[in-house]
Order: C-alpha cells, then structure tokens, then sequence
C-alpha cells in the first residue's frame, strides 16, 4: 500500500515511522526550505542534507516522483520538495494523509486517493477527507472522526511537565534567525537560545532546548521558533513524540477503515 504524507515535520514523521513500521510504503512531501522546530526528530531534514535518520527509519531526498519509487525498493522513506503535493498525480496513492498542522486546509480533496486523512484542526470528514484525527492533547487524541471535525485551535501547547504556553519559544522580531545553542542543549530559564537582529530570544523556563529554528531562518515576530522540554531528558530529543506517536496510531487506524490491505 502506497501513501503520501503531505508535510515532513515532527508529527507528519512520527505517523511515516508508524506505516512504515507496519509495512506500508510511505511518500513525504514538505517545503523546499523546511521550518521544522524539532529538527532532530523531521523526514523534512532529508530536503536539505540528502537523508535523514529518525530512531531506526531512513528518509531519503528525491528530485522527483520516479526518483521515489526507486526509494522506496531500498527501504527508506522518499521527500520530495513539493508542498502543493503535484506528485499525487504520478504516484497514484491509495492513501493521502495531510499532515501539514496548518490549521486549515491547503487544498487536500477527498478525490486525491481513495483514501485521504486529514489531521488536526481544518478538516471535515466526509467533506475533504474521509477521516480526520484529532490532535488536541487529552482524552480524545489520536482519535478517528469519521464525521465533523477535531477540536479547533487553541494556540496553547499541551502541558508537558506542568507547562504549556512557557515551554514555547517565540521569535522576538521580524527577520532572519540566528541560533546561540543546539537542539540538546540543557538551558536556564532566561538565557538566550538566539536572536532575530538584536533582540535575543529567551527561554522562559529551564529544561533541555528539545526544539529550535535552523540558522538563517526567515521569521516574523511571534513565530514559534523553539520548544524547552521541562522535564531534561535529553534522550526526547531524538525520539518521535507520545503525542506524534498517537496520532499515527489513528492514521493507520483510519487507512485500514477505509482501504483495503494490499
């Protein structure tokens, strides 16, 4: 079974790494320069550096459909530079996932596959997609809706640790990034994790830097820009996410519902 994952960022990774772990064959497609905020845990980073590992999966940048296909007989996971996902008439999926977390839909049909899942808030199944799955931490994550829509954006992380808003990080100004720590790094609350021209950007409470904008990143003021995980474990930062991790639970739920096994 072949499918597309429109997006390569932390969560769209950690659904690939779920089909793929159960036997499906798994496209991405992302942005030609990635914003990735979890850099350590993104397929999307295959764009920019020809391959990416995450925990024991392989992705691997290809130039164009055909490049793909020949990807995927070697094992690792296909990204192609192509975020209004053109390649979905050459690769006939059987399923498309939109897991671009725009909060809105950026123009997935439920015509594109006969299966197609959209993930987070901005879809409606039975509408644009034959399922949606929520990404709204608590009881109902990683849920399958076969009618409405998730839970609509709050603007607010989950707690993780007993933080949510403070653990995120925030651009303090528009215009380019410039990193001062690495993914990894254990920080104070205050110190600086970067600038955007002179004005520094502060974390707000101590932990490991789990999350953070690749230098030279265009950015405008309020951009999230970076995560703090609260709890220091440094091992995070180099695994897909409980949260990421749910959500695949509810794709491939969502795929077998509606395809059926090749």
């Amino acid at each position: 079974m072949l499918v597309l994952i429109r997006g390569a960022g932390d969560l769209a990774s950690g659904i690939a790494l779920r089909l793929h772990h159960a036997r499906m064959q798994v496209v991405m497609t992302d942005l030609p320069r990635p914003t990735a905020i979890r850099r350590t845990v993104c397929f999307s980073q295959a764009i920019l550096f020809g391959t990416m590992a995450v925990e024991d999966v392989t992705a691997q940048f290809a130039e164009t459909p055909e490049q793909a296909l020949a990807i995927l007989k070697a094992g690792r996971i296909p990204v192609l530079a192509d975020p209004e996902a053109r390649c979905i008439a050459a690769l006939h999926p059987d399923a498309v996932v939109d897991a671009i977390l725009a909060k809105r839909n950026l123009g997935t049909k439920i015509t594109d596959a006969p299966c197609v899942v959209g993930v987070g808030p901005g879809f409606t199944a039975g509408v644009d997609c034959h399922a949606a799955i929520e990404t709204m931490r608590g009881h109902t994550l990683g849920r399958v809706i076969t009618d409405g829509s998730p839970l609509p954006n709050t603007n607010i992380p989950g707690l993780i640790g007993g933080f949510a808003g403070e653990r995120v990080l925030r651009a303090p100004a528009d215009g380019i990034f410039r990193q001062t720590l690495e993914i990894g790094a254990m920080v104070e609350q205050n110190e600086i994790a970067g600038y955007v021209g002179d004005e520094p950007m502060r974390c707000q409470i101590g932990g490991v830097l789990r999350g953070l904008l690749a230098d030279g990143t265009p950015v405008h003021k309020g951009m999230k820009a970076g995560d703090v995980d609260p709890r220091g474990e440094r091992s995070y930062c180099d695994l897909v996410s409980d949260k990421a991790l749910a959500i695949g639970g509810g794709v491939l739920e969502a795929i077998l519902r509606y395809t059926e096994v090749l």
